[in-house]
């Protein structure tokens, strides 16, 4: 059995996952996983990066996340729609503050008091959060085509994200031009003929 089929069948009693319905941190971590000697040899004998531990620890969340779902999803049926459901349940547990247009601080980078305006995720860390999460469906045996973490949907609700906030924080996000890489002007030529 692959661990695709691993993750959508079964409740992963080794995982440590947190309940969801109680919460998450904000970085949208769970606990590792308990230390068994029944871990692969790769894993063993290499130490993972940070970003490969991260993106186990997202990939079990959101496995917890569909276990807890009413009524329990599984992975093979899970869809863009899904994803949206838990990347807006994830911002009850966001630290940025996003002014609404009512509020005086609406477009102040710095506002200079305290305002009732909800705090959300970052987009920043939602758009980090589903690269991990897609590239994750991937590794597990998930299929390209069928990847809910790469639906339109999502790319248009994190593009809208991005923008919303953008606005309310006064914060302009503006596509990063390529450097060229720049030549060194040619030598003229020399003018020593003997």
């Amino acid at each position: 059995m692959n661990s695709f089929q691993e993750f959508d069948s079964s409740s992963n009693s080794d995982t440590k996952a947190i309940n969801l319905s109680a919460g998450t941190p904000s970085n949208f971590t769970s606990p590792p996983p308990p230390s068994s000697s029944s871990s692969p040899p790769s894993s063993s004998s290499t130490t993972l990066s940070r970003y490969e531990n991260q993106k186990r620890r997202d990939w079990n969340t959101f496995g917890q996340y569909l276990r807890n779902h009413r009524p329990p999803l599984s992975l093979s049926r899970c869809s863009g729609a899904h994803v949206l459901e838990f990347l807006r349940y994830l911002d009850q547990f966001g630290k940025t503050k996003v002014h609404t247009h009512l509020c005086p601080f609406f477009g102040h980078p710095n506002p200079p008091a305290p305002c009732p305006c909800p705090l959300r995720q970052a987009w920043g860390s939602l758009d980090a959060l589903i690269g991990r999460l897609r590239a994750a469906f991937e590794e597990n045996g998930g299929k390209p085509e069928a990847n809910p973490f790469g639906a339109r949907a999502v790319r248009l609700y994190l593009r809208e994200v991005r923008d919303s906030q953008a606005k309310a924080r006064g914060i302009s996000y503006e596509k990063k031009k390529r450097k060229r890489p720049q030549h060194p002007p040619p030598l003229p030529p020399s003018n020593n003929a003997s």
